[in-house]
C-alpha cells in the first residue's frame, strides 16, 4: 500500500492532522537511527481510508490549508525545510540555486527560501515552469539542458561569484559544485537523474566546498516547518491536480510524464 504524505482526522481525538512520513526517527537530530522507515514502504501507506502511524508522526493541520494542501505538505515541506534551513543553514540575503523547478520539493523549497529572504534561482528545461517558479518567489531560472547552463546560473549571482547554497535533488553533483562560490554548500537530497557521480577532488577541496546529505526530517523539523510557515506567511504547497483515490493510476501517469507543477493529491 503506497503513500507517504497524508492529512486527515485522528480517530481517537477528532483532531485534523497532517502526517510526518518518516517513522521512528529516534532521539538524535543529526540523522535518523537504525530502524527508521518511510510510510508506505514496509507498512501500509496513505493510499487508503485509514492509516496507522506513531503519535509523534502527526501534527495539527496548519490553519488556512485545505485538506488537499495539507495532504501535499508533509513530505515536501519537511524535506525542504530540513535541507534549506537545518542542514543547508540558509540565511537571509544569501543566494540559492534549486535544481528542477516543477517538482513538489522544488516548488516548496522555492517558497521557503523566498520567505527566508534569499535570492532564489531555479533550473528547468520548461520555460513555463520557470515562469511559475517566479510566481513563488524565484528571481530567475536557467535551462539545465543548455550546455552553458552552469555559467549562466553563476552570472545571476551577485558579482557572478556563485551560489552560497545549491539544492540538488537530481544527482548532478559535479555541475552543482561548479555553481557554488568558494566555501559554498551543496545539499544533496535526491537521485532522480543519476545514482552515481564523479567529482574532481582537487577543485573540491581547494574550493572549500561542503557536500551535505539530507532527506525528509524529524518530528522537531516538522514542528519547525509549521512554525516557520506561520511566522513567515509562507503560501500553501502547490497542488497541480487532485484525483479520487480510485484514479491513482491516472495520477501516476501524469507524474511519470513530467507534466505536473507541484503536487498531485488523492482525495476520498
Amino acid at each position: 500500500m503506497p503513500g507517504a504524505d497524508g492529512a486527515g482526522t485522528r480517530t481517537d481525538t477528532g483532531e485534523d492532522v497532517v502526517i510526518l512520513p518518516l517513522l521512528f526517527w529516534g532521539s538524535r537530530e543529526a540523522a535518523p537511527e537504525a530502524g527508521w522507515e518511510i510510510l508506505g514502504d514496509h507498512r501500509p501507506g496513505t493510499y487508503a481510508e485509514l492509516v496507522s502511524v506513531p503519535e509523534e508522526c502527526v501534527v495539527p493541520r496548519p490553519a488556512g490549508l485545505s485538506v488537499a494542501q495539507a495532504a501535499a505538505l508533509p513530505l515536501v515541506g519537511v524535506t525542504s525545510f530540513r535541507a534549506l534551513l537545518v542542514r543547508g543553514r540558509l540565511q537571509r540575503g544569501e543566494s540559492v540555486l534549486i535544481l528542477g523547478a516543477g517538482g513538489g520539493v522544488a516548488t516548496m523549497a522555492t517558497s521557503l527560501a523566498a520567505a527566508q529572504g534569499a535570492r532564489v534561482v531555479v533550473t528547468s528545461s520548461d520555460s513555463s515552469k520557470i515562469a511559475a517558479a517566479r510566481e513563488l518567489g524565484a528571481l530567475d531560472g536557467v535551462d539545465h539542458h543548455h550546455p552553458g547552463w552552469v555559467e549562466h546560473a553563476r552570472s545571476l549571482t551577485p558579482g557572478g561569484r556563485g551560489f552560497d547554497l545549491v539544492l540538488d535533488s537530481v544527482g548532478r553533483w559535479s555541475e552543482s559544485v561548479r555553481c557554488l562560490r568558494p566555501g559554498g554548500r551543496c545539499v544533496v537530497l535526491g537521485a532522480s537523474a543519476a545514482e552515481e557521480v564523479q567529482l574532481e577532488l582537487r577543485p573540491f577541496y581547494f574550493g572549500q566546498f561542503e557536500l551535505i546529505g539530507s532527506t525528509m526530517g524529524s518530528p522537531s523539523d516538522m514542528a519547525g516547518l509549521v512554525r516557520f510557515m506561520t511566522d513567515h506567511d509562507v503560501p500553501p504547497p502547490v497542488v497541480d491536480r487532485t484525483y479520487g483515490l480510485e484514479d491513482a493510476a491516472a495520477a501516476h501517469e501524469r507524474l511519470e510524464a513530467g507534466k505536473s507543477f507541484g503536487k498531485l493529491v488523492l482525495c476520498h
